[in-house]
């Protein structure tokens, strides 16, 4: 028997075990997979999987599933070019950016010299971001260009991807940024995620704190401005209340996390977010 939904995963999180759950109250047939225990035989035009909502951790896994599921014939949420490219902090900013989503400025550079360069160029303090990454790993707030040689140095030795440079500006903001989830044409529910004490990063995985953050009709708009502009199905947007520009977009997760989301907003975004895709399956 075909599943309703396959749900594709690498890591069983809070999030899959309460879309397990949500799905058997509401009676939709969910098949769970481990990303890491199949093989897809990309020859297979009629893959019994169902419309495939991708929730691998792994950029690289799920970009690579994706393709391969899409290649096959089966609908995936969120489709490739929204993995690819909300999975790249460097190719989100450009389309938010070319969509006239408000965004920190950012540099990127290709060598460690060219980093340096440009950082002083742009002034201290300014944040180093990792391209690819989650839970805030390997982003460092960099003051002068004395840390920022050691930090460069370090990342000049790892894998390529490393050694591409993306520089933000440091924001002037409250100690918090705001989470909030999107779900086609409309935000479910958003939080705040507020820097514990003497913290800088928000990530609630350092230890940040999730309140209810009230969704405003401008968070709605600039939520679902930056979804549409990486063609996310459903996605989480990060926002920062910037001192000088108001909202600006940091970010946009291809696979977020929500759990806090639920528990903080009391709302079971585990049915809607099954509700959506029964709605949109079949349909990209």
């Amino acid at each position: 028997m075909t599943p309703d939904i396959t749900i594709l995963y690498d890591t069983m999180r809070w999030e899959e075990k309460s879309l397990l759950e949500a799905g058997r109250r509401m009676g939709v047939n969910i098949q769970m997979i481990d990303c890491r225990t199949i093989h897809l035989r990309l020859e297979d035009t009629s893959p019994e999987y169902g419309t495939v909502l991708q929730r691998c951790l792994s950029h690289y896994r799920n970009v690579h599933s994706t393709a391969a599921l899409e290649g096959m014939g089966c609908t995936v949420i969120n489709p490739l070019m929204t993995s690819i490219l909300a999975g790249n902090k460097l190719y989100g900013h450009m389309l938010l950016q070319r969509s006239g989503v408000p965004t920190p400025d950012a540099t990127v550079a290709f060598s460690k010299d060219a980093a340096l360069e440009g950082m002083a160029k742009r002034g201290y303090p300014v944040v180093l971001k990792p391209t690819v990454g989650s839970w805030g790993r390997m982003v460092s707030r960099i003051n002068d260009d004395e840390s920022a040689e050691g930090i460069l140095e370090a990342r000049d030795l790892m894998y390529p991807i490393y050694r591409v440079f993306y520089i933000e500006e440091y924001v002037r903001r409250p100690p918090r940024d705001i989470r909030a989830i999107v779900l086609g044409d409309s935000v479910a529910a958003a939080i705040y995620r507020v820097s514990g004490p003497g913290a800088w990063k928000t990530n609630t995985a350092l230890g940040a704190k999730a309140i209810p953050c009230p969704v405003t009709g401008e968070i709605e708009d600039i939520c679902i401005k930056a979804s549409k502009a990486v063609g996310g199905k459903i996605v989480g947007v990060d926002l920062m209340e910037s001192e000088e520009k108001g909202l600006v977009v940091h970010e946009v997760n291809n696979t977020t996390e929500y759990k806090n989301v639920a528990r903080v907003c009391e709302k079971d975004i585990s049915s809607l977010m099954l509700e959506y895709v029964m709605s949109v399956g079949g349909r990209q």
